[in-house]
């Protein structure tokens, strides 16, 4: 039976179009996409690589990041 994991994700949409990924939680895990449903499913990959490479090293599976996103206002 395979585990289940769950993690936020920050979607960056691009001046160009498309969109970044990104996974607080994996920061191993920046990937893209033009629509938002291909970056989510990009993303989905990358996480899964991302898992089996680290069950493979031994290395831990880290819980969910839960990233707050506030705005900073800078006159420079």
């Amino acid at each position: 039976m395979a585990d289940h994991y769950s993690f936020s994700v920050v979607l960056e949409p691009q001046e160009g179009g498309g969109f970044t990924v990104l996974v607080p939680a994996l920061p191993e895990v920046v990937t893209e996409g033009d629509t938002e449903q291909e970056a989510l499913a990009n993303a989905e990959e990358a996480i899964r690589a991302i898992l089996a490479y680290r069950r493979d090293q031994g290395m831990t599976i880290p819980a969910d990041a839960h990233p707050e996103i506030r705005r900073i206002i800078i006159a420079a």
